[in-house]
């Protein structure tokens, strides 16, 4: 029997936003969206909401956005677990990598409320990244994990997540692209409005600690990206813009076209027509894979392997390696003909219903059918997810 209770749905970036839109959408009256404020720009918070036309939170939690990093996480995990204790979700819903998915992780567990994790199972392998931390502390909580790929689930079953447990849904990076990305009249009439031509720019974005808290990795960036021979747009992130005038490099970020941070359909807009990527983001090595556009990866490692080995992204450290290979792909006549055929490996656009389905079917602890097994081989064949479901809440859930 269904029940009413709401499915909780922790967010507070960004790409979070983008990535779980449709699964707002699908839930229907049954989300109950809680956005933590990580992220407390506008151009990177509330004006998101409103481009993608969803709703305003149902709580929005204050004093987040620009804490450090213990003090955001202790903070977030505070003020859910009041918010759950006062008014338990019958699930809760969080996504990827964030310190908003390991507070809202960790304050459901504790409240005995189950968890789904969508994009679960990355691994880079890189304990300095903090993002690597917080998919290791979630793998551990979640009841229900949605594995983007073959490889995310393969690397939940060899840390002894029961298949059971596993569910190979794709990833929403693929319906969020097809919901926000502008039609060609109005992407290109954003390429008028900043000054370049077709297939013949660079659009290049760099915001990770690792690259904008170190003066000399971001100089090398800079200055390897000045020295591309096409126009380069560098739409600055808040963090980027502060490290650059904090580390004195203002002089490299001239020979750049710097412009402010841009929604995530201008940034598609300009990413579907650009000659090539260059960035430092998670969800551009998905986004490229989508646009069939070649992607220079400026990382020291990546959980996202499949971008590299579907031959759409190259991970290189900052140095004049960057400048060389891009000037190889800029060179490249038959590139973007051999990249357009290639499948991206995040799976059918339909992600975004199978973790609805899940959801659910954990919210309403429905009852097995005892037909189920471990998650299907691909994610373009959907999963027997409440099934599934029910069979990991009744092998998980300790009261």
């Amino acid at each position: 029997m269904r029940c009413d209770g709401a499915v909780a749905v922790v967010l507070g970036t960004r790409p979070e936003i983008l990535k779980l839109a449709r699964v707002v959408r699908g839930l229907g009256d049954r989300a109950r969206v809680v956005y933590t404020g990580q992220h407390y720009d506008e151009a990177l918070s509330d004006g998101v909401f409103r481009g993608l036309r969803l709703p305003a939170p149902d709580v929005r939690l204050t004093d987040i956005g620009g804490a450090p990093r213990g003090q955001q996480i202790g903070s977030m995990i505070s003020a859910l677990s009041e918010l759950f204790s006062a008014d338990p979700p019958a699930a809760v819903v969080v996504q990827g990598d964030t310190n908003t998915t390991s507070a809202g992780a960790q304050a459901a567990q504790y409240h005995g409320v189950p968890v789904v994790h969508v994009e679960a199972g990355l691994r880079s392998r890189d304990r300095a990244m903090p993002e690597e931390i917080n998919r290791q502390v979630v793998g551990v909580l979640a009841d229900a994990h949605c594995a983007p790929t073959v490889a995310a689930a393969a690397n939940l079953r060899a840390e002894g997540v029961p298949d059971h447990r596993v569910h190979l849904t794709g990833n929403t990076i693929v319906e969020a692209v097809a919901d926000s990305l502008p039609g060609e009249q109005e992407s290109r009439a954003m390429l008028r409005g900043f000054g370049v031509l077709e297939d013949q720019y660079v659009l290049a974005t760099i915001h990770r600690p690792e690259n904008t808290d170190d003066p000399v990795r971001l100089r090398l960036i800079l200055t390897e990206l000045g020295q591309l021979g096409l126009p380069v747009l560098f739409p600055l992130h808040p963090r980027t813009k502060a490290a650059i005038v904090r580390h004195g490099l203002t002089e490299p970020l001239a020979r750049l076209r710097a412009v402010g941070a841009l929604d995530h359909a201008s940034f598609l807009g300009l990413a579907r027509h650009a000659r090539l990527l260059v960035s430092d983001s998670g969800g551009v090595q998905e986004e490229c894979t989508v646009l069939k556009k070649p992607l220079i990866v400026v990382r020291n490692s990546t959980e996202r392997p499949e971008a590299v080995e579907a031959g759409f992204a190259t991970l290189l450290r900052p140095g004049p390696e960057i400048s060389r290979l891009a000037r190889r792909l800029i060179a490249d006549g038959s590139l973007a003909g051999r990249l357009a055929v290639r499948p991206s490996p995040y799976g059918d656009g339909l992600a975004s219903e199978r973790i609805v389905e899940l959801a659910l079917a954990l919210a309403d602890r429905r009852v097995p059918d005892g037909s189920a097994g471990p998650s299907q081989a691909s994610p373009v064949v959907p999963a027997p997810c409440a099934a599934q479901a029910a069979d990991a809440f009744a092998a998980a859930d300790p009261r």
